[in-house]
């Protein structure tokens, strides 16, 4: 949208500024010239009382007689007299621009007939939009029609004139088409009166809009207004691949952008040598394979009988310099001259120096990090609990191989020792504090006799009056 007043709606779809290309700016009309000199507000007593009117949003420009009585300038939407009734335009260009733009599209001052009648009311503006609307129904009906009867052409787009008394009708066709019977038909089933013009393919896409490969509004819709033949030798001085798919636009022709930078390139090719194809030399014949124009190389490549030799860059002096040679009778040794090359490698070889910053530029301090050092816990692969702090530990620490007995003496007396009463006598056990303990008496002991393995079991320890046990031994 080239309108200031132009905003997105929801999903960022653009919605327009609601004007239907009657904007205050213009930029929603296609090729647009800018009125600077109405912007300035200057008084010119002798101004040119001829004005340019744009129709459909720019797809079609008229000039027209504007008389002081109407008071129209650049910017408002008039009422037009025109050969089959009246029309509602928009004045684009006013002024001495006008002057200019009729010279530049040959339009002689005697050839403006027609005038501005009024600005253009808001029933005028109604009529306009309700005209607009039947464009595209008419438009498919159309179609149908033209195919029903036959006719090999193509209707292009459909404009309806303000007061809706006239309908234009335009269409691309390879030749000339018999459409008589077509604009009979027209006029019956549409009720207005019918007028065909043909146009071409660019004329066509200049009409209907779009965007190209660029990403960018079509020329032809926008600012270009006159149509230059394209073919594909401008491709060619471009070395540009010959593929029609991509050299093609939207019409169908060749895109008209290959003529912008032609001018460029004619220009940069008469500073290369013509007719060096190939070259000779002594170690045999050079073909040439492509052209770099904006860095001034040429490949070339040494022709064998099956297989072609590696791809050498030569500057386009060289290769004069080859030309120049061959046709004297003279072979040099090779394609590239290695004396010069080593003598301009020589010159472009640099020794690296470097520079002292030492005070100029100070580093901060490497700050690191450092975590605190978790002591790792040892994996319980068991699968027991593990204990609660405070609690004595009696296994052997994993590095030790050596594991120590504990004394059965020791672990009896402190573990096996008899309560006694208040004489004291031994007391007898208690089941019910074995029952509640859950604990199993011990009915067997180890003997510490190492020699003897057949250890016999015995009733329990029987404590003394020392408090200490009897051994068998």
């Amino acid at each position: 949208m080239g309108c200031s007043s132009c905003g997105s709606g929801s999903g960022g779809n653009p919605t327009g500024c609601g004007d239907k290309g009657h904007c205050s700016t213009g930029g929603c009309n296609k090729r647009n010239a800018y009125d600077w000199i109405s912007v300035l507000d200057i008084h010119d007593p002798t101004e040119f009382k001829v004005v340019e009117v744009s129709f459909k949003k720019g797809a079609r420009k008229d000039f027209f007689h504007n008389n002081s009585n109407s008071n129209a300038v650049t910017g408002d939407v008039v009422m037009v007299d025109t050969d089959g009734g009246m029309d509602c335009g928009q004045i684009t260009l006013s002024g001495e621009l006008v002057r200019l733009q009729m010279k530049k599209k040959k339009v002689k001052l005697e050839r403006v007939v027609h005038k501005i009648i009024r600005k253009a009311n808001y029933r005028d503006l109604e009529k306009l939009d309700e005209a607009r609307d039947l464009e595209k129904p008419t438009l498919v009906r159309a179609r149908v029609i033209a195919r029903t009867i036959g006719l090999e052409m193509k209707i292009g787009d459909i404009e309806y004139q303000a007061d809706k008394r006239k309908a234009t009708f335009y269409y691309t066709a390879e030749g000339r088409v018999d459409f008589r019977e077509l604009v009979r038909s027209y006029a019956k089933e549409f009720k207005v009166k019918v007028e065909m013009r043909q146009i071409g393919a660019r004329q066509e896409s200049a009409r209907i809009g779009g965007i190209g490969s660029c990403g960018r509004e079509l020329c032809c819709s926008t600012w270009l207004s006159d149509f230059q033949s394209v073919n594909t030798t401008a491709a060619r001085y471009q070395n540009i691949a010959i593929n029609q798919t991509k050299l093609s636009g939207q019409c169908g022709r060749l895109k008209c952008c290959l003529n912008y930078e032609l001018d460029t390139y004619m220009d940069a090719l008469k500073h290369f040598p013509k007719g060096v194809d190939y070259v000779k030399t002594k170690k045999g014949k050079a073909a040439l394979i492509k052209t770099d124009i904006f860095k001034g190389l040429m490949f070339y490549a040494y022709v064998g009988e099956k297989t072609r030799g590696p791809i050498i860059a030569l500057d386009k002096e060289r290769v004069k310099e080859i030309q120049k040679m061959n046709k004297e009778g003279e072979l040099p040794d090779e394609l590239v001259d290695r004396i010069a090359q080593m003598a301009f490698e020589s010159t472009q070889e640099k020794e690296i120096e470097y520079e002292d910053v030492t005070g100029e530029i100070e580093l901060p301090a490497l700050q690191k990090n450092r975590k605190p050092n978790k002591k790792k816990r040892p994996s319980n692969k068991s699968g027991n609990k593990p204990k609660a702090e405070g609690s004595s530990d009696n296994k052997p620490k994993e590095g030790n191989p050596k594991r120590r007995k504990p004394n059965p003496r020791n672990k009896q007396n402190r573990n096996n020792k008899p309560k006694q009463n208040a004489d004291g006598k031994p007391e007898a056990p208690n089941a019910e504090s074995k029952q509640n303990s859950g604990e199993k008496p011990v009915n067997k002991r180890r003997n510490n006799n190492n020699n003897n393995n057949n250890n016999k079991p015995n009733s329990g320890p029987k404590p003394n009056e020392g408090g200490e046990k009897k051994s068998d031994g």
